[in-house]
């Protein structure tokens, strides 16, 4: 892994950008591909996202300003792109987000990708159910276990606010599956 520091060196510098691009998502593909995922649901709907975060943050890496971690602000763009890919196919379908996010969840169990059994499929299912703040928050800190300080400059939302709503995700998770 390389150092947050050298590797910003390099992705400023313009004689070695694309080495900096090259060790940058050799790096991160794989994190952020799974926090992609646990949004939008589908693998081919998450490289699409993971591109086009990847795209993103090579035009606008000079914005970075170093005020957060580097990859709490790639986050940031991921999430946003999830979030983003969501709303325009609920657009395009004339549907609703919620509505959009069942139809990825039904589909989970076709996805040649997905590797889950019955039990991670109900598990996704309950998540479904959640407020899309509410989602985000679990995904990351079961799912990706990240710590409520990186959360906190992710999502920018106080470490309080995380907790209650990681707390009150479980108990609505946990009525989910012992109703279901």
């Amino acid at each position: 892994m390389i150092e947050e520091a050298k590797l910003l060196e390099q992705l400023k510098s313009e004689n070695q950008k694309d080495k900096g691009f090259k060790a940058l998502i050799t790096q991160y593909k794989e994190p952020l591909y799974w926090h992609i995922r646990n949004i939008v649901k589908s693998h081919d709907d998450t490289d699409d996202v993971l591109q086009n975060t990847f795209i993103k943050v090579f035009r606008n890496i000079h914005n970075f300003k170093g005020d957060s971690k580097l990859y709490s602000w790639m986050y940031r763009i991921a999430t946003n792109e999830s979030l983003t890919f969501i709303n325009k196919n609920a657009k395009r379908l004339q549907t609703s987000n919620e509505e959009m996010k069942q139809f990825a969840i039904n589909n989970l169990a076709t996805d040649v990708y997905f590797e889950g059994d019955v039990i991670q499929l109900k598990l996704q299912k309950a998540i479904a159910t959640l407020p899309e703040k509410q989602q985000l928050v679990f995904n990351m800190k079961y799912f990706q276990e990240l710590k409520y300080k990186d959360m906190s400059d992710i999502l920018e939302t106080s470490e309080g606010a995380l907790k209650a709503s990681y707390h009150i995700a479980i108990k609505k998770i946990e009525a989910y599956l012992t109703k279901n």
